[in-house]
């Protein structure tokens, strides 16, 4: 008897020695890298109404990577420096990286940061795929994969956390309703319940039609010897501006990737380090305070000052965080088909009747959205648009082709399996905004036919199917266990 139970614990010690061996044999590696995508002057600047040329190169673009692998599986990030890149882009550059590397690109989560500042890699429709890339289009993807492939060159032993930090000074819905019924019209000939960035400070002015999301995520990764190898923060505030007209710029999100690197001290080292910031759900949030102060700033000012306030709550937080030599990676991604919007007769109408209208009686959006309706109404039927999560340990990073509202951010966090989560919007394409069925009924520039595109009820879908995906990653790490 004696016997036998010595042997039952020499057994037992024995597979726990080797099941700490396994362990300590699994190592998490990491690189980063980051693509200068400037474009030559003379391409065109889309963050306003009317397209420009750019004159001057106020600061570089880039397309910054970063890949983690767990010895099984490698997952990445490439967040560009773009208003909104289409799917036909990304696709070409996993085409590339597919050829050139082993890497399952699959697993890649590739975004905008949506800066208005930059010129376009869109094409003349976000429901139309892309027959022929631009120069431009096909420059972005090779230097997409250029920057994949040197951040698998610098992959090295790391360790990684995450965390996240409130700052909710810079963040306001941007849709109001008003008691001013000169401030809703559309032009579509009828009246919104709601009103986009309206007057500041108007006593029509009642109440924000949604809420904001303050929360700053993070994940930060350094080598083993402590080195700070990349640092990626997701915000939900839309791009800041404040530019010089025909200047190209990467906005805030550009200044806190240098100044996240200058704050952990990588400055210069070897191999450089690589700061990023993504979008977060942000289609209907900017940092106007309707109802508060707006002191006057030069040019540039603004976006400084938010990308210092994001940097430094996330500094505060990162000392304070919990680091991993290992963590389980895994991604899920699948494509989901939306029915495409089309006017109504009336709608059609409406705009075959342009011309008759006296200029000054027309609204002032009246003739872009004539020209964009006739577009939708030659274009296809549906879309078929690609939703990914990405789980870094108990962290979910949902992936969504929109300009989405943050109150679907919100909801994804709440409603999660995994401990944490956030969202990145503009990720493995672009095709316009993404109010919710409620925002829908109130109206406003979001909701409009050429601003949205798709199913008034697309936001349920598209939570469900992330939903679903993140619980089956949930889940096969659990059956695993």
């Amino acid at each position: 008897m004696l016997a036998r139970l010595t042997l039952l614990g020499v057994f037992a010690l024995s597979v726990f020695f080797q099941s700490t061996l396994i362990a300590q044999d699994k190592v998490l590696r990491a690189g980063a890298a980051a693509s200068n995508i400037t474009p030559p002057l003379g391409e065109l600047i889309v963050g306003g109404w009317k397209p420009i040329p750019a004159t001057n190169i106020h600061d570089e673009l880039h397309a910054r990577c970063l890949l983690l692998d767990d010895g099984e599986t490698t997952i990445g990030f490439v967040i560009c420096d773009n208003v909104g890149i289409p799917r036909e882009v990304f696709e070409a550059a996993r085409k590339l990286i597919d050829a050139e590397t082993d890497l399952d690109v699959s697993k890649l989560l590739m975004a905008s940061t949506h800066t208005h500042s930059a010129t376009t890699a869109r094409g003349e429709s976000k429901i139309t795929e892309v027959e022929e890339l631009s120069d431009y289009q096909a420059f972005v993807a090779r230097r997409i994969a250029d920057g994949v492939r040197r951040a698998l060159s610098n992959m090295q032993p790391a360790r990684i956390a995450w965390g996240s930090a409130q700052e909710p000074s810079e963040v306001f819905n941007r849709r109001w309703y008003t008691t001013d019924p000169k401030m809703l019209s559309n032009p579509f000939g009828g009246v919104d319940k709601v009103r986009m960035n309206p007057p500041r400070r108007n006593p029509a002015l009642v109440r924000p039609a949604g809420p904001v999301d303050p929360e700053v995520s993070f994940i930060s990764v350094q080598s083993i010897e402590g080195q700070p190898i990349a640092l990626m923060g997701n915000y939900s505030l839309h791009y800041v501006g404040g530019v010089n007209s025909g200047d190209v710029s990467a906005d805030y999100f550009g200044y806190f990737a240098n100044m996240v690197k200058d704050r952990l001290g990588a400055a210069n080292q070897d191999p450089p380090f690589v700061g990023i910031l993504s979008n977060g759900t942000s289609g209907d949030v900017n940092n106007i305070n309707f109802n508060g102060e707006s002191p006057r700033v030069k040019r540039y000012q603004k976006m400084q000052m938010v990308a210092e306030k994001v940097t430094n709550r996330v500094m505060e937080a990162h000392a304070t965080l919990e680091w991993h030599d290992w963590v389980k990676l895994d991604s899920a991604m699948t494509d989901l088909v939306l029915k495409v919007r089309k006017p109504s007769k009336e709608m059609l109408q409406f705009f075959a009747e342009l011309e008759k209208r006296p200029k000054k009686e027309r609204h002032i959006r009246e003739e872009t959205y004539s020209a964009r309706v006739k577009q939708i109404q030659e274009g296809p039927e549906e879309v078929t648009i690609p939703l990914q999560v990405i789980r870094i340990g108990s962290l979910a990073i949902q992936a969504i082709p929109f300009e989405v509202f943050t109150e679907t951010g919100l909801e994804l966090k709440d409603r999660t399996p995994f401990e944490d989560s956030f969202t990145i919007e503009l990720a493995n394409g672009s095709y316009g905004y993404l109010p919710t069925p409620e925002q829908h009924k109130l109206g406003g520039y979001e909701t409009w036919l050429g601003s949205n595109f798709v199913q008034l009820d697309a936001t349920e879908k598209i939570v469900e199917q992330l939903l679903y995906l993140s619980q089956k990653l949930h889940d096969d790490d659990e059956v695993k266990k």
